[in-house]
């Protein structure tokens, strides 16, 4: 299921100010990337439609066009669908990882579209750090 759509922004307060307070969204919930990333996520308040703004502080510039950052899917699992976008011509470019109560990877589609899928971890599921034995 499309769960959002990320996009990448160069001042998050005033993107934030701007999809807020011109467009009507609301912040459902914020946080920061193990990679050092910021994000928001907005929400419409009338059809629950997600826009996720992810700031990178230490990336250097990028060029106009560049702003979508990735599509955001939730799926059952992580595994069973790396295994068939990549048969469909995806390439996985961060590997499945644990993050909170949720696991997730990252691939592009084959033009280059970045995509994240992720589904919830079972709660006894180790973090990819360690192995679990």
């Amino acid at each position: 299921m499309l769960e959002y759509t990320g996009i990448r922004v160069r001042d998050l307060e005033r993107s934030k100010r701007f999809y807020c307070e011109g467009l009507g969204l609301r912040v459902n919930s914020s946080g920061r990337m193990a990679a050092g990333g910021l994000w928001v996520t907005l929400e419409d308040p009338t059809n629950g439609a997600q826009l996720e703004l992810n700031y990178y502080p230490d990336a250097p510039p990028y060029r106009e066009g560049d702003e979508l950052d990735h599509l955001g899917f939730q799926v059952e699992s992580v595994d069973l669908v790396l295994d068939k976008l990549k048969g469909l011509g995806a390439k996985v470019r961060i590997p499945a990882f644990r993050e909170g109560d949720e696991r997730l990877a990252f691939l592009s589609d084959p033009d280059g579209i970045w995509i994240e899928v992720w589904e919830r971890a079972a709660p006894d599921e180790p973090p990819a750090s360690r192995s679990g034995d």
